[in-house]
This record gives C-alpha cells, structure tokens and sequence, in this order.
C-alpha cells in the first residue's frame, strides 16, 4: 500500500508540472533555451535529458532542504542561493563522474550541457517543486516532470520549426516572432486543459 501511494504521488505530481505548470508554457522559464535547442532533434532530445537528470537528482536535495529551512521565517531569501548550489554541484559531480567512467557519454553531451543545465527552466522547476510539492515522492516527480514538460514544449516547437521559419511566412513575421506567437497559441490551448479562475 505504501509503494502504490509513492508511486501515485510521483505521478500526480509529474502530472501537474508535464500539464498545469509547465515550466515554459505556464511560466514562460528557459524559452530563450528551448527555441535555440528546437532547430534539430538531437539537441531538443540533449536537451531534454539533462534539464530531466539535474530537476530529479537536484530535487532529492532540494527536499532535504526545505525541510531545514521550514522554520525560518527569512529562509525565502536564502533559498535562490542554495538552489543554485545544488544545481551546481550535481553539475559538476555528475561531470566528473561521466568525464571519468563514461567518456563517450561525455563527449556526447559537452556541446550542450552547460545550456541545458544552468537555465530558467531547471531553477525555476525549483521554485515551484517547492511550492507544489510535500514529500519526498513528489519532489522527484515534480522534477522529473519539469523535463518531461520542457521535451514536450521543445518536441512540438521542432515539429513546427520548419513551417515557422519558411518562405510562407511574411518576412516581418518570419523567425523569432513566429516563434512567440507560437508559443503563446499552444500556451493558451494548454492553459484551457487547467481552466481560469479569479476571485474578486
């Protein structure tokens, strides 16, 4: 019973952050990223699997810290700077342990792993993991799901990719604007699986 109630809290919470806080749909975190890694396949896939690795790993420690710093009425001062520590330091360990035991690996993801780790999206995935989440399970899913999330915005910009920048296009559209109202349509589509409500 224990292991069905971790496995459907990390799914819920993978869930919530894939659909209702998508990092860059609802939050508009690390687009700038996501529209450089869009252009080829292989880079929206990179990609994707290291924001995906360092929001999981990162998010053990990120629990572990929150729970810390509950008690501290200031801890929402600190907290950016502990957040990148352990953003940093996942980095760097898991760096040196792929430099040393998987060259190839390696090799494979130098060109882009600086991008994909230190961007909007992976500390903003952070961020509301702890705003979001309560325990252990559903940090990780949270994280987990911040990658999924940031693939899935970054698949459906590779599909369109050659369309938005095509001769079709008018010129004055063509490129970078395009590519935001994009973006801001598959937002508003995503955004109406949630719904909107304000209180007056």
């Amino acid at each position: 019973m224990i292991i069905i109630d971790i496995i459907v809290s990390v799914c819920s919470a993978a869930l919530i952050s894939i659909f209702i806080q998508n990092s860059i749909y609802e939050r508009a975190l690390g687009t700038n990223i996501l529209l450089y890694a869009s252009r080829e396949r292989g880079k929206v896939i990179g990609f994707s699997l290291m924001v995906t690795y360092i929001c999981t790993v990162s998010s053990v420690f990120v629990w572990l810290l929150d729970g810390l710093l509950a008690d501290l009425s200031w801890a929402g001062i600190i907290r950016p700077f502990f957040y990148i520590l352990i953003i940093s330091a996942v980095y760097i360990v898991s760096l040196v342990l792929m430099w040393r035991f998987l060259p190839k690996a390696f090799a494979a993801v130098k060109p882009y792993v600086h991008l994909s780790v230190f961007n909007c999206s992976v500390l903003g995935g952070m961020f509301l993991n702890t705003v979001y989440s309560a325990d252990l399970a559903a940090y990780i899913g949270f994280g987990f799901g911040t990658g999924v999330g940031f693939f899935l915005a970054g698949w459906l910009l590779y599909i369109a990719y050659g369309r938005l920048t095509s001769d079709l296009v008018p010129a004055a559209f063509r490129g970078m604007p395009v590519m935001f109202v994009y973006v801001g349509v598959l937002s508003l589509a995503l955004y109406a699986f949630v719904g909107y409500s304000t209180t007056l």
